[in-house]
């Protein structure tokens, strides 16, 4: 049985684990655990207890949360929440079996994001933007994600300390707490570059403490993510794209014009900072000179030397 396990709550001790040892983030916790006490709740109404399940019992529950109209894919990510319980608890020897080892739930259906052509891209980030601290802020949110095809979380934390704008270098906290470097072609870094006056003045103005947050709302405080989810489905909807737009879409479009302008998959893979990919070898390492010549050669917004270099 795991340290400290509490026979009497193995859910809550479970997201103890999941929270201290594995630093699972806030919002994952709250998924675990809501689909986890559903479970357990639906268990009790038959009078059964968390160590007594059964495969056949976890295959019940799944379908009939597919008859209540749960998507595949909220079906897939419980039964997720259910494996690594179970898995947790058996190797913890608090069960003799573990009834979700091999369970698979219903197939999700694989859909494309959506991209932006480049002319889309072009129509986006020429609308109008205006002078003031907010029009710049998000021009530069906007350069960001396509130059660099960082995730949504990732943008919205990057740091002032991460940038090395004379190098068109930006430092990324991946999935895992996994480092990246990615690279700002010369929009990216002209429209960095434009907003930090803009971010120092949003500061002096608040009177506040510098959070060292590099995209701040007008109050001096660090954007979350879900600011900058937003900002990119405003900023599409102004520039009169047909289709909506998240920065998923910005990541997928920056993914597929450098692969249709002869990028290699290897190196897509470094730059959207993908664990693994089975058309490549998981070893090999791409340095970061190999890739400026690839993003240079690529991307539609490139040139991320230097000038003069």
């Amino acid at each position: 049985m795991p340290a400290g396990h509490n026979v009497n709550d193995p859910v809550e001790d479970y997201l103890h684990w999941l929270r201290s040892e594995r630093r699972k983030s806030a919002a994952t916790l709250r998924a675990y655990g809501s689909d986890l006490r559903a479970f357990v709740a639906w268990l009790g109404a038959a009078g059964r207890a968390l160590g007594e399940t059964t495969r056949a019992e976890l295959r019940r529950y799944l379908v009939e949360l597919e008859q209540q109209g749960l998507a595949a894919t909220s079906v897939q990510r419980k039964l997720a929440s259910l494996r690594g319980l179970f898995d947790w608890l058996h190797r913890g020897s608090a069960i003799a079996k573990n009834p979700a080892k091999l369970l698979k739930g219903p197939k999700a259906q694989q859909r494309v994001p959506r991209f932006l052509t480049t002319a889309e891209v072009d129509l986006l980030l020429q609308q109008p933007f205006d002078d003031g601290p907010q029009g710049q802020r998000d021009r530069a949110i906007l350069e960001v994600l396509y130059s660099t095809g960082c995730r949504v979380s990732e943008c919205a934390g990057m740091q002032l300390t991460d940038l090395d704008l004379e190098a068109g270098l930006a430092r990324v906290m991946g999935k895992g707490r996994k480092q990246r470097l990615s690279l700002l072609g010369g929009p990216a870094r002209a429209a960095i570059a434009a907003w930090l006056p803009h971010r120092r003045t949003l500061l002096q103005q608040a009177h506040r403490t510098d959070p060292g947050a590099l995209w701040l709302n007008r109050y001096g405080r660090a954007l979350s993510s879900r600011w900058v989810f937003q900002t990119v489905v405003d900023r599409a909807r102004a520039a009169g794209l047909q289709a909506p737009l998240t920065p998923h879409g910005l990541r997928h479009s920056f993914a597929t014009h450098l692969l249709d302008r002869g990028a290699d998959l290897r190196t897509v893979q470094e730059l959207l900072g993908h664990a693994r990919l089975v058309t490549t070898e998981i070893n090999t390492h791409v340095s970061i000179g190999r890739l400026r010549d690839v993003y240079d050669q690529a991307h539609p917004h490139g040139r991320v030397r230097a000038a003069g270099s």
